[in-house]
């Protein structure tokens, strides 16, 4: 499964009954709440980077990319513009970039 699959699932659960998808139910709850569960998934992969748990973090770092993506869904933002940006930003150095900002 790609990062586009996966994308693709999570737009179409946007149409489907919050009661046959866990996707389907944290949209039907808003942006702010797919933001908040975003949040608590990225803080639980730094707690198993900082405790250097391989396996723990291959497991958060999966859930930190699939509730980012339902937070990118659920405002309508494109995972192809975060692609693109990701792009652009390959043509300078991170240090240029980051000064830009």
């Amino acid at each position: 499964m790609t990062l586009d699959d996966l994308y693709a699932t999570i737009l179409a659960r946007k149409s489907a009954d919050p009661s046959s998808s866990w996707t389907a139910q944290l949209l039907a709850k808003g942006p702010e709440k797919c933001a908040e569960k975003f949040g608590e998934e990225a803080i639980e992969a730094i707690i198993e980077a900082v405790k250097d748990d391989k396996a723990a973090l291959t497991s958060e770092a999966a859930d930190v990319l699939y509730h980012l993506m339902v937070m990118l869904a659920a405002r309508d933002v494109p995972l192809t513009d975060v692609l693109n940006e990701l792009a652009r930003r390959q043509t300078q150095s991170g240090i240029a970039e980051k000064a830009g900002r």
